[in-house]
């Protein structure tokens, strides 16, 4: 089997790339940016701009990869909020680009897996919380419509052309070397830095009572290798654990962990202009058809995040 990995320079990336080659023992090449680097046993990369689509499409007639993970995208949806054109180019017409590359290559029908997120579902119908993939979307962010917007091509292309596409909403995905643009990153990062006596003892955070769907990036990426072999085609997937944590509790866990005495402040700034209370993704379409279940448990991820800043701090 070969897989290509479009976007594979990013934090979920490199783990789907060594999961493709040391789990499922596939000929695996990624795509990346010219300042990124990645450096995964096995894995061949290729510089690629998704905005230029006779480029995606000179790379797929070289390569002709029979499974395409498509995960080159915006992914802060706090950046969405201050430049959502760029979102749109990169997350819409980057996708596009992909699809259209591949209708363009006469005889070629590749699997293509094509990555979104469980903040397209937005802001639910009041007492909702729990959301499968026939929940009607209310993207709440620039970042969740460009997502549903690339659910929706996805979902007419494979009705209109046939196409092998399977779309995946997957929820906040978290892990060791993720940026800290995200709230557990961010979090371990300042913990850290506050244990180490690199900062003074005061955390930084926005709002603390919204609660999200959180899973091991190498859990995730395991749920997209199933999804590869057994989703159906035209089908959405969510994938998640399946339980909502409340973001003040990861923050306890993270000051807990980190064995220092931290005073927490709200910082404006890491406020969203909208937010959504409470989503927890229902897997079992997704465990239904590949067998898949989530098996770090949240306090190991966090250990563990907090462990690689603390030795990425201390270089």
């Amino acid at each position: 089997m070969k897989a290509l990995i479009i976007g594979g320079g990013g934090f979920v990336g490199s783990y789907l790339a060594r999961q493709l080659v040391q789990g499922c023992h596939w000929d695996t090449t990624v795509t990346k940016l010219p300042q990124e680097d990645v450096s995964v046993e096995g894995c061949e990369a290729y510089n690629l701009d998704i905005l230029d689509q006779d480029a995606v499409e000179a790379l797929l007639v070289r390569l002709r990869p029979d499974v395409i993970f498509h995960l080159a995208a915006q992914s802060s949806v706090a950046f969405s909020w201050k430049n959502p054109q760029k979102t749109v180019e990169i997350n819409l017409c980057g996708s596009l680009n992909v699809l259209d590359a591949v209708r363009a290559i006469e005889g070629y029908a590749p699997r293509i897996l094509l990555i979104g997120s469980g903040e397209e579902y937005g802001m639910l119908p009041p007492e909702t919380e729990l959301v499968g993939e026939d929940t009607p979307v209310h993207p709440g962010n620039p970042y969740a419509v460009t997502k549903a917007a690339q659910n929706w091509f996805g979902s007419l292309y494979a009705r209109a052309y046939g196409m092998e596409i399977v779309m995946i909403r997957a929820f906040n995905h978290v892990g060791p070397n993720q940026t800290p643009q995200f709230v557990v990153s961010d979090f371990c990062k300042q913990a850290a830095e506050i244990s180490l006596g690199l900062r003074e003892p005061v955390m930084h955070v926005g709002n603390l009572s919204a609660k999200r769907d959180f899973t091991d990036v190498r859990d995730v990426v395991r749920a997209y290798a199933l999804l590869a072999q057994h989703g159906r085609a035209g089908e959405t997937y969510n994938v998640g654990s399946g339980t909502a944590v409340a973001i003040q509790e990861i923050l306890t866990q993270i000051i807990a962990q980190s064995g220092a005495e931290i005073q927490v402040e709200i910082d404006p700034a890491k406020l969203r202009p909208v937010e959504i209370p409470v989503i927890r993704a229902d897997i079992s379409k997704l465990q239904q058809d590949t067998g898949w279940t989530p098996e770090i448990p949240l306090e190991q991820t966090i250990a563990e995040t907090l462990d690689v800043w603390k030795q990425q701090l201390q270089k």
